[in-house]
C-alpha cells in the first residue's frame, strides 16, 4: 500500500483548503495621518533602541518612545499622547502618556534632572546600547564631519527648498527625492517627486534671520524655489507624492517625508553661496 500525496487545495485529512484573501493595508480618508503603522517604527541612529514617529498638530514629525510611562514621572514639557495617529503635547486625562525618545536617548543630555524612575530607565538604556557597542552588534552614527573651506558643490546633497514662503532641507538631491506612498506591492515608491512641467528655479536669496534669534549678517545662499507654481503643486511637493500618487489620496505612506525646517544656525554646512551650475532634471 503506498500513500498518496494529498492535493494542494485539500488539508492531509481530505479536508478542503480555504485560502484567505490576502487585504492590503489602507488609510482612512479622514484620518489626520496618512503613514501606515508599519512604517512608524524605528531605530535610533545613535543608541540604537526602538522609536515610533508620529506627525503632530504642526506637521512636525516627532520620534516618541514606544512604551507609556506614568504621568506622574514625567515632568509636564515632555508629556504626549496621541489621537488618531497624531501625537499631541500635553497629557489626556489618563495615568499614562508618551515622552520623546531624546529624554530617554544616552546620545541626548538630559534637559533638567529626571524623577526617579526616568533616570534608572535612561541608565538601563544606557548599559544596553553600551553592551551592544563592545559586542560589536552596533556602530553608532559617526559625528558631523567638519565643514570643508572648498567651494560650494554644483549639486547640493541637501537642497534647501522654499515653499509656502517657507524653507525646507531636503535630505537627497532635488531630482532623486523619492514618493513616499505604497504602491500595489506593498513597497515604497520608486518614483521622484520632481515633474518635467512643474519645474523649480534656482535662485540666490536672502539667509534671513534664525528663529528666536537675532538677524544673520547679510548673506545670500541658493534656494530651490517652488513658491511660483500652483498651490496644488506646492501641497504635492510638502507631502512628497508624485504626480502619479498625488491624484490618488487613498494611497497611504509607508515613510515620513524627508523634509526638516531650515534653521540657518543648526543648518549652517548646508547654505551655499553659488548657484548649481547644471541644470535638475529627472532620471
Amino acid at each position: 500500500m503506498q500513500p498518496h500525496p494529498h492535493a494542494a487545495y485539500h488539508h492531509w485529512d481530505g479536508s478542503p483548503r480555504r485560502p484567505h484573501p490576502r487585504r492590503s493595508l489602507r488609510v482612512a480618508p479622514t484620518s489626520p495621518s496618512r503613514l501606515l503603522r508599519a512604517g512608524q517604527a524605528g531605530r535610533c541612529r545613535h543608541c540604537g533602541h526602538r522609536l515610533e514617529w508620529f506627525h503632530t498638530s504642526t506637521d512636525q514629525p516627532i520620534a516618541l518612545h514606544p512604551l507609556e510611562v506614568a504621568t506622574q514621572a514625567v515632568p509636564a514639557s515632555g508629556r504626549w499622547h496621541l489621537s488618531c495617529g497624531t501625537a499631541y503635547p500635553g497629557e489626556d486625562g489618563s495615568a499614562w502618556c508618551r515622552i520623546p525618545h531624546t529624554l530617554l536617548c544616552p546620545h541626548h543630555p538630559a534637559p533638567r534632572p529626571l524623577s526617579p524612575p526616568l533616570r534608572a530607565a535612561l541608565s538601563q538604556l544606557a548599559l544596553r546600547t553600551r553592551r551592544r557597542i563592545d559586542a560589536g552588534t552596533f556602530t553608532p552614527a559617526p559625528a558631523s564631519p567638519a565643514t570643508p573651506k572648498a567651494p560650494a558643490p554644483c549639486r547640493p546633497a541637501r537642497p534647501v527648498l522654499q515653499l509656502f514662503r517657507i524653507r525646507y532641507l531636503a535630505a537627497h538631491p532635488v531630482d532623486v527625492i523619492r514618493c513616499v506612498a505604497q504602491t500595489r506591492h506593498r513597497n515604497r515608491c520608486p518614483h521622484p517627486i520632481l515633474a518635467p512641467a512643474f519645474p523649480g528655479t534656482w535662485a540666490l536669496l536672502p539667509t534671513g534671520p534664525a528663529h528666536g534669534q537675532l538677524a544673520l549678517p547679510h548673506q545670500t545662499m541658493a534656494v530651490y524655489s517652488l513658491s511660483h507654481l500652483p498651490y496644488g503643486e506646492q501641497l504635492r511637493w510638502r507631502a512628497q507624492r508624485c504626480p502619479a500618487h498625488a491624484a490618488t489620496p487613498g494611497a497611504a505612506d509607508v515613510t515620513l517625508p524627508d523634509w526638516e525646517v531650515f534653521d540657518p544656525l543648526l543648518h549652517h554646512e548646508h547654505i551655499h553661496t553659488r548657484l548649481p551650475n547644471t541644470s535638475l532634471r529627472p532620471r
